[in-house]
């Protein structure tokens, strides 16, 4: 009767463990899909930068610098590393946000439908990456939570689980997006 019970709980404890380890990889893994999805919005947005830049250059020539510096930014290639693509990207809609303060001197520009059509898919594209963000860093929060609490975190330790790194912005004002309007 005894052995009998011993190896009723020696199974729970195994199913435990493996129940443990299969929700630990499923967070991962939602983690890791946070994570594409925003690179893939970075991406778009990486995309439209040139086809903005161009329609800006074309009334104001004399912004060279402004250009050239997001311009390079964007050819930087991108990280896998969370907090370097945060600082990354932050440089990035700084640039923007410059692009779009040299536009506001252009009234021509401003009306011109293809800077508006340009305008318009930043603003979506911006809020496509504010809302990436937030799922990814809810799922780290998830995961990094399973990973850490008691007695999950022996099968994480077992299982070479680590914590994964939120997306954060460094300055508190680089957390708003580029301001787009549509006058």
């Amino acid at each position: 009767m005894v052995t009998y019970i011993a190896i009723g709980v020696l199974v729970l404890v195994v199913l435990w463990a493996i129940m443990t380890y299969n929700g630990l990889v499923s967070r991962r893994a939602m983690t890791q899909e946070g994570w594409s999805g925003i690179d893939a919005q970075l991406k778009r947005r990486s995309d439209l930068i040139p086809n903005l830049v161009e329609t800006v250059k074309g009334y104001a020539t004399h912004e060279r610098t402004t250009f050239d510096e997001l311009a390079r930014l964007r050819s930087q290639g991108a990280s896998q590393d969370p907090a370097q693509r945060a600082a990354a990207e932050q440089a990035v809609t700084a640039a923007i946000g410059k692009i779009m303060a040299v536009a506001e001197a252009y009234p021509e520009l401003k009306a011109s439908a293809n800077f508006q059509e340009l305008q318009k898919d930043l603003s979506d594209i911006e809020d496509q990456i504010q809302l990436a963000r937030r799922y990814y860093n809810g799922t780290v929060r998830n995961y990094n939570v399973a990973i850490q609490q008691f007695p999950s975190n022996l099968v994480a330790g077992m299982g070479g689980f680590t914590a994964a790194q939120f997306f954060q912005l460094d300055d508190p004002a680089d957390r708003n997006a580029p301001k787009v309007s549509f006058n």
